[in-house]
């Protein structure tokens, strides 16, 4: 098959990849000015080590005056420690509300056992200088823990209330996110990973931050949502009969690994990001979640958002330009709803208006769309047709 593309039919993604470079050269990537933010920079193993030997002296010393102690939490489940900047994304509040675990309350003191129980599994982690992940700690202990969400949530309390990525603790998690194209690292343990496309993909390593040497001559990256239209890239050769490309997936929402990757792709080649959805509430949320971050992780936004994502599709206004049939169509449920709702009162819809005009689209014909919707256009129309026109003449917002 004869490349789809040349070079000079993608002046659209050209145009923007030197306007992105520019603005790196300029430093015009930066945060903005006004309430001041947690810390940006990862503190150093020793300085770990440093912050839980002071939890653990806190508690010793309340107990030695016969005072119950406390442990103190940032809320990572409320907006109003949160503050948006369209450079950074979704970011925590150096002065926001907390919650507390006590020590003499009978409902919280299994949880506080816990807590110092995970730190002392992180303190041996980090002074041995090894790594786990959290399904090794888990089945460590699985009694005491009894399942792995109560652990997940432990864990990302104890890097909120430290300020630093899980990482920084030796703590990993295993991958689910995929990533295929003209891309080759080294990985921590020397070996050497090369992402050519073919008819398999590479899983995102568990440590993104020990990747080194990483090379490509991609154009662009682009982020899908689902596995299943990921694999019909790799099956119509999009990375090679297109242009040089990346392509990525969390496989839905996506995990700690995958928006890491992500963002280090970024951080190093400097190229476009785009995102193809499906064009229903739930596709929108998860390319909010790689752009902009989540509430929950917003404690370590600059090193997971890629704020310059854009949208490339599939867009609500796509569904009637291209005018898909309505029997592939989907009516939006309840809860598409509800979502929907939500989304467009995020503090990050107001700076994206062409955003906002395509939710209301959707609300408006009250339908929502897969990806694989297309293919009632033609079997290959996503990868012949749709994302070669919207490549070269800069459909995305």
């Amino acid at each position: 098959m004869e490349p789809l593309l040349q070079v000079a039919d993608l002046g659209a993604v050209e145009r923007l990849r030197i306007v992105l470079r520019e603005s790196v050269r300029a430093g015009t990537e930066v945060r903005g000015a006004g309430q001041q933010l947690v810390r940006a920079e990862p503190l150093g193993s020793s300085d770990v080590l440093k912050a839980i030997e002071n939890i653990i002296k806190e508690t010793f010393t309340c107990l030695a005056k016969g005072e119950a102690p406390v442990i103190i939490f940032c809320k990572r489940s409320s907006w109003e420690n949160i503050r948006f900047d369209d450079n950074v994304g979704l970011q925590m509040v150096s002065d926001c509300t907390v919650s507390k675990v006590r020590c003499e309350c009978s409902k919280s003191i299994h949880r506080f056992a816990l807590i110092l129980k995970t730190l002392s599994m992180i303190y041996k982690l980090v002074q041995s200088n090894t790594y786990a992940t959290k399904r090794d700690l888990y089945y460590n202990e699985t009694q005491l823990f009894g399942s792995q969400i109560i652990l997940d949530g432990i864990i990302s309390d104890i890097c909120c209330m430290l300020k630093v990525p899980r990482r920084c603790l030796h703590i990993l998690s295993t991958s689910k996110g995929c990533i295929a194209g003209d891309l080759c690292y080294t990985e921590e343990d020397g070996n050497r990973v090369n992402c050519a496309c073919n008819s398999t993909a590479v899983l995102v390593p568990s440590n993104v931050d020990g990747i080194k040497n990483l090379n490509s001559a991609a154009k662009f990256v682009l982020v899908v949502e689902k596995d299943a239209t990921f694999q019909r890239l790799l099956d119509d050769d999009f990375c090679t009969n297109l242009f040089p490309c990346i392509i990525v997936t969390g496989k839905g929402v996506p995990d700690l690994n995958t928006r890491l990757m992500l963002r280090k792709l970024w951080d190093v080649l400097h190229i476009p990001v785009f995102a193809l959805m499906d064009a229903d509430p739930h596709g929108i949320e998860i390319m909010c979640i790689y752009k902009y971050g989540s509430m929950s992780m917003s404690f370590d936004a600059h090193s997971l958002t890629v704020p310059i994502i854009g949208w490339l599709g599939l867009l609500p206004s796509d569904i009637q330009r291209l005018n898909v049939p309505k029997e592939v169509l989907i009516p939006l449920t309840n809860n598409d709803i509800r979502k929907l709702t939500k989304l467009q009162k995020r503090p990050y819809v107001n700076c994206q208006p062409l955003w906002k005009k395509e939710m209301e689209i959707m609300e408006t014909c009250k339908m929502k769309a897969e990806i694989q919707a297309l293919a009632s256009l033609s079997s290959d129309y996503l990868t012949r047709v749709y994302l070669p026109n919207k490549l070269k003449f800069g459909g995305w917002i």
